[in-house]
């Protein structure tokens, strides 16, 4: 089998926990209106590679990593789940830790056991979620969000570790509203171990001039440094909320 790979990352820091070599795999159903790379949507000019192939790529790179390991990310790696879960399987064999990060957008309950297999070689799934209000999140991303929902609430029963990512977009998700019911949700789950907030840029901007498209967000400011410590305040207070039953 193999994988349709967009680039490889050899050393990533904030693909999760210490130094990460990081694969970034093709193919996406979202279309989120702030997506800065819009060239892994589509598989076309995907370069492939077998598992084999890139643990041992891998091994070129291993000294530096022992503290980290593997994540693959996108695009969705979820839309390749049968690749990431026999790499995974691989990886754990070397004692690799491997980190997931994806939107959840193609978790459907009907596919558990493809999911039970994958969550067992998977050490840590770092989790998008793009906008808890579903209807915004269907205008953000061409998708509703309630099977996202259900892959987190699924996580947790399985109890795999999840850090919960959040980009935070003037005018999109930058409302209290909606970031304190983003907090009330995710403080449900024990399962969660991290929150990182992530402040809206618009670097995308040359690849969309590069590929022809128009960049959807071209008239929204980046968010600041305290617009995004701010946000976060609000969604630890959702989280409070959560713990003590309010």
């Amino acid at each position: 089998m193999t994988g349709k790979i967009h680039s490889i990352e050899t050393f990533g820091t904030v693909d999760g926990p210490g130094i990460r070599y990081v694969v970034f795999l093709k193919g996406c159903p979202m279309r989120c209106l702030y997506c800065h790379n819009p060239d892994t949507w589509s598989q076309e000019g995907a370069e492939e590679k077998t598992a084999e192939e890139i643990l041992e790529d891998y091994k070129r790179y291993e000294p530096f990593l022992k503290r980290g390991g593997l994540t693959v990310t996108g695009g969705e790696p979820l839309v390749q789940i049968d690749f990431v879960t026999e790499l995974f399987e691989k990886a754990k064999k070397r004692n690799i830790h491997t980190c997931l990060d994806t939107s959840g957008v193609t978790f459907r309950k009907e596919d558990k056991a493809k999911f039970d297999r994958l969550m067992d070689s998977c050490d840590l799934v770092m989790l998008d979620i793009k906008h808890i209000n579903d209807e915004e999140h269907i205008k953000l991303t061409g998708h509703s969000n309630k099977n996202i929902l259900e892959f987190l609430e699924y996580l947790n029963d399985n109890g795999t570790p999840v850090w919960i990512r959040h980009v935070v977009v003037p005018g999109i998700t930058q409302h209290k509203e909606y970031l304190y019911e983003l907090g009330k949700f995710i403080g449900r789950f024990n399962c969660v171990k991290a929150v990182d907030v992530l402040a809206y840029h618009d670097m995308g901007k040359s690849k969309y001039k590069e590929m022809g498209l128009e960049y959807p967000l071209a008239d929204t400011k980046p968010l600041s440094k305290e617009e995004a410590v701010e946000a976060k305040k609000t969604i630890f207070k959702g989280i409070r909320s959560a713990l003590m039953g309010s």
